[in-house]
């Protein structure tokens, strides 16, 4: 258990938390069992005309990969998305790869967006996207023909880069103004390493992305077995191998 707070002297912290927590047992840390990916196929059909699916991968390392962490929180800020409405206002992420090159060219297309869960020696990759069921088989078509396109060097450019690595450390220091963020990070981080490292630390770190290191860990995504899910009216969602083998022809 982690106690953390901000905004607090931390021995006023201590007065308060040692009557409340001194009488608990110390025990040795646990052994974390070690997480095992398999991929694998979902579908939930339900009464409607659209279709809801994602399509991700294993991020092997987790957080304790710092390095590839890293790289895949970048990856997501560049490949971005959202939805055919923009409700964070005008300009919210139309710079992003996936706004660009596929919510503008597709009025089909509801959502489209890449999302990232990193976890500490783990982590999911992928695409969620809304359609049409009628558009769903053509829609999985363009996210595959995504996630390829930024594990193949020379598809993404440094501007590309650059304006995400850029957005990145804005998201990270926007959020870390909250103070219930911020007490969060600090249990997260005392978890994960045994200690709290600064800010300026991460930043450097996203600085540090480079584009091979883009196309590296997103030929590292693609390369583990895909898991897909779909939710909606799913009659139309291609097979679960028609569509893993299409990440693995060449």
């Amino acid at each position: 258990m982690v106690l953390a707070a901000s905004g607090v002297e931390h021995e006023e912290l201590l007065k308060i938390a040692e009557p409340l927590l001194s009488d608990l047992p110390s025990v040795p840390r646990p052994e974390q069992p070690k997480s095992v990916y398999v991929g694998g196929d979902y579908r939930c059909q339900a009464d409607s005309g659209i279709t809801h699916f994602a399509l991700a991968f294993e991020a092997p390392g987790g957080w304790l990969k710092e390095k590839e962490a890293m790289a895949l929180t970048v990856l997501q800020m560049l490949m971005g998305g959202g939805g055919s409405f923009s409700a964070g206002g005008p300009g919210k992420g139309m710079y992003s790869r996936l706004y660009l090159r596929v919510l503008n060219e597709y009025h089909q297309i509801q959502s489209f967006s890449a999302f990232n869960s990193i976890y500490n020696n783990t982590g999911i990759f992928g695409i969620q996207a809304t359609t049409g069921s009628d558009f769903v088989s053509k829609a999985i078509d363009i996210a595959v023909k995504e996630l390829i396109a930024v594990a193949t060097p020379g598809e993404v450019d440094q501007v590309q880069l650059d304006r995400a690595k850029q957005s990145t450390k804005s998201a990270i220091l926007m959020n870390l103004e909250s103070r219930m963020v911020a007490s969060e990070d600090i249990g997260r981080q005392i978890l994960t390493y045994g200690e709290r490292k600064p800010v300026e630390h991460f930043l450097k770190a996203v600085d540090e992305v480079t584009l091979k290191d883009i196309a590296s860990i997103s030929q590292k995504l693609i390369s583990s077995p895909l898991t897909m899910a779909s939710y909606g009216d799913v009659i139309y969602v291609p097979s679960y191998d028609a569509v893993s083998s299409k990440f693995h022809s060449k």
